[in-house]
């Protein structure tokens, strides 16, 4: 497991960006002239709040599922085992009860067996308690090897008393590919995608609570009601219509298929779907290939699983890694630097009043004009 602070040396990333190999495997399969394909999963489903029974119970089958159709890298949701928006009004002692360290805990502990049992690498969202009682959204992804890595949201906003990570998460796979992990929110921010593809992601999982939500965007997702998901089964039409549209699928892709080809790595995106305390996630799993492209996805109103093969032989020539080669690091240091604007988390998820124009004074920040 790598994991790296947002302050770390950009040189060293660089240069850990410029040496990454192949896996013997990979470059074996290339020297024969074949493509290198690997098989992608992600699973949307209606998560049951605080019923980790249930919710592994799914997990499972999904996970077996994807066994049988060669699945070897797969994602699900962001905090699919806890359950995700009714965490917003539990207590201090509520949520302590819900959370599990990693790699102790019962949750982490099954999915290492289900990742070594079905030789694939599973990746699941819970709440973590860290040693010092730190509570944290986090993401766990086992290999069938028993590395594994835990990922702790960098933009929490669930629940006053989840804190916000501070590390980059990636984790180096036995199939040769190395895998980067943002949690829904920590996809919005452009630098932390940058952050994934210098630090040598392939492919990135990106495991969400989305669509379907109160934005205070006008022109951003927006209430869906209710009613038309427990009608769905009647009616699949109408939920379908707005899981396409701008509530869902429609503002989906005015930006995220732009990670995956700005950066050059596969995307594999992983959604709750249904009804979660009085909003209705929107699904739409897919998988998005290093051109931005979706290879495979959903939009039925129900617990599905998708399954693509990632063609690795594009990743060396992708757009967005040629791009990368273009870059000119001299002139970003205005990335790094404070305003005075910025808001944690929950102030900026939550906040009702206007953003301001921000007016950088011209200097050291690099050249204007």
């Amino acid at each position: 497991m790598c994991i790296f602070a947002p302050s770390a040396c950009v040189g060293a990333i660089l240069r850990r960006f410029a040496v990454r190999r192949m896996d013997r495997a990979w470059r074996a399969t290339r020297e024969k002239g074949d493509t290198m394909k690997l098989k992608l999963g992600t699973a949307q489903f209606r998560h049951r709040a605080n019923d980790k029974a249930y919710n592994l119970g799914v997990v499972e089958r999904f996970a077996r599922q994807a066994a049988a159709e060669g699945v070897k890298i797969l994602a699900f949701p962001e905090m699919c085992v806890t359950g995700y928006w009714h965490v917003r009004r539990l207590d201090r002692p509520a949520l302590e009860a819900l959370a599990e360290p990693v790699p102790d805990g019962a949750t982490a502990q099954k999915t290492m067996a289900l990742a070594r049992e079905l030789d694939m690498a599973i990746g699941v969202g819970l709440i973590e308690r860290a040693d010092d009682g730190g509570l944290f959204n986090a993401y766990v992804v086992c290999q069938p090897d028993g590395t594994f890595a835990c990922h702790r949201k960098l933009h929490a906003f669930e629940n006053e008393h989840i804190r916000s990570g501070d590390r980059y998460t990636t984790i180096d796979s036995p199939l040769g590919v190395r895998i980067g992990i943002l949690i829904c929110y920590d996809n919005n921010l452009v630098e932390n995608a940058r952050a994934m593809a210098l630090l040598g992601t392939d492919i990135l999982l990106s495991p969400h609570q989305t669509g379907g939500c109160a934005s205070r965007s006008p022109h951003a997702m927006g209430l869906i009601d209710p009613r038309l998901w427990q009608e769905r089964e009647t009616n699949p039409a109408a939920i379908e219509a707005e899981f396409r549209g701008p509530k869902g699928r429609e503002w989906l892709m005015r930006w995220l298929p732009a990670r995956a080809h700005d950066n050059g790595f596969f995307l594999v995106f992983a959604n709750g779907v249904g009804e979660d305390d009085g909003e209705v996630r929107t699904g739409n799993a897919m998988i998005v290939d290093c051109y931005g492209r979706i290879v495979a996805e959903t939009w039925e109103a129900k617990d599905r699983l998708v399954v693509a093969d990632a063609d690795l032989d594009l990743l060396p020539l992708c757009t967005g890694r040629r791009w990368l080669r273009a870059r000119r690091p001299e002139l970003y240091a205005i990335l790094g630097k404070r305003f005075g604007n910025e808001l944690d988390p929950r102030q900026a998820r939550f906040a009702e009043a206007p953003t301001e124009r921000i007016a950088a004074a011209s200097g050291d920040d690099g050249p204007s004009g």
